[in-house]
C-alpha cells in the first residue's frame, strides 16, 4: 500500500512546488519592473524582434544590438530612419523601415532598452 501511495504523493508534491514557484517567481520578477519598462518590452517584442534579437543586448539576424539606445536615437531611427547628429551607426545598412505608429511608444521603448 505504501509503495503505491509514494509515487502519487511525490508527483502531487512536485506539482504543487512547481506551480507555486514558477508562477510566484515570474510575478515577482515582473512586479520589480516598472509599468513603463513592461510596456516598452511589449512594444519591443511586438515590433522589433523580427530583425533585432529578442535580447536587446545581442545582435539580431538583421538589426544590431540596441540595448542602451537613447531616446533621441530611437526617435530618429523609428520615426524617420535617420540618425541623431554625430551618431556613428553600428551597421552601414538602410534596411530599417519607419514605424510612425510608435511615436507615442518611444519613451517606453527607451525605458526598456536602458
Amino acid at each position: 500500500m505504501i509503495i503505491r501511495l509514494f509515487p502519487a504523493a511525490a508527483i502531487f508534491c512536485c506539482a504543487i512546488a512547481l506551480a507555486g514557484c514558477s508562477k510566484e517567481s515570474e510575478q515577482n520578477g515582473e512586479v520589480a519592473k516598472s509599468t513603463e519598462w513592461q510596456r516598452g518590452r511589449a512594444v519591443y517584442v511586438a515590433n522589433c524582434t523580427a530583425c533585432h534579437n529578442n535580447d536587446p543586448a545581442k545582435d539580431g539576424p538583421i538589426g544590431p544590438a540596441n540595448k542602451g539606445s537613447s531616446k533621441e536615437l530611437l526617435e530618429a531611427r523609428v520615426l524617420s530612419i535617420s540618425y541623431p547628429p554625430g551618431y556613428k551607426p553600428k551597421r552601414p545598412t538602410n534596411i530599417m523601415p519607419q514605424f510612425p505608429f510608435l511615436k507615442d511608444e518611444i519613451p517606453y521603448l527607451a525605458e526598456y532598452l536602458k
